[in-house]
């Protein structure tokens, strides 16, 4: 769920451009300069960087693209290798004990990039804007994530999706999956996304019908509680784009993937 805060964000993030991100590694948002007395960050400046980071450029129909032989790209083969040794340990492990192996991925620039959207709007947010983008359900892939869902399923571990989408974008994000070949469980018993109608019980503690008051790691991490308490699943590895998908606990590992062009806190 992209939200207002990517300008500001940039300069937070495009410090570490360029750097593996995984696991419990560096915090983007403590690299802020708002406090301090020194002038900030370029923000012309960063979004070369973050151009160069990601090998920005049009294609052929002008949508701008990653390139597979940028840092971003290379970085994310890093993160994939980990990721994919440690599954298949993981999983093993958690066989032997009876236990059911989960992996819960986010779905915006953790299997989706929305580079183009970025661009396009000068890294800035406005909903209306942004549900058209989504509802295109064309975006490309993430470097080599809907090949790690195949591969977790591979395995015998069981695939979510813990989003930041609304219920009412569920049918696009499910065709842009497809696409780009993450077709596993994207069925409503795996794949969670905002309801705030309707929301579910256990999140009553932040969002009841109408009034939704969680913020995002309150609700990723409740969605994670629901998965293991009582679907009965044990995550082993939790993936995504923001610390906020990330914090909270309920998943034995977390592994952070790059995202330099906005903050969700």
């Amino acid at each position: 769920m992209h939200k207002p805060q990517r300008i500001a964000a940039i300069a937070a993030a495009c410090a570490v451009a360029g750097a593996a991100l995984f696991g419990a590694g560096a915090a983007t948002a403590g690299q802020s300069t708002a406090n301090s007395t020194h002038e900030p960050y370029n923000i012309g400046l960063l979004v070369k960087d973050i151009d160069t980071y990601y090998g920005t450029a049009p294609d052929a129909n002008g949508v701008y693209q990653a390139s597979p032989a940028s840092p971003y790209a290379k970085d994310l083969a890093s993160i994939d290798k980990a990721a994919r040794k440690y599954i298949d340990q993981a999983a093993r492990k958690a066989f032997r004990k009876g236990e059911k192996p989960a992996v819960v991925f986010d779905v915006d620039d953790t299997l989706l990039l929305s580079l183009d959207y970025e661009k396009r709007y000068n890294y800035t947010y406005n909903s209306a804007t942004w549900a058209a983008y989504v509802n295109k359900a064309d975006r490309p892939a993430v470097f080599g994530s809907p090949e790690l869902v195949r591969y977790a399923e591979k395995k015998g571990v069981e695939v979510f999706y813990n989003s930041g989408l609304s219920e009412a974008q569920r049918a696009a994000a499910v065709e842009n999956l497809k696409k780009v070949g993450a077709d596993v469980n994207l069925d409503a018993a795996h794949m969670f996304l905002k309801n705030a109608a309707a929301p579910p019980s256990y999140l009553s503690a932040c969002a009841t019908p109408g009034a939704w008051t969680c913020t995002t790691v309150q609700y990723k991490s409740g969605t994670r509680k629901h998965i293991e308490d009582d679907l009965g699943y044990e995550i082993i590895a939790n993936f995504g784009d923001q610390y906020s998908d990330l914090d909270g606990g309920y998943a034995d590992r977390r592994y952070k993937l790059p995202n330099p062009t906005y903050f969700v806190g």
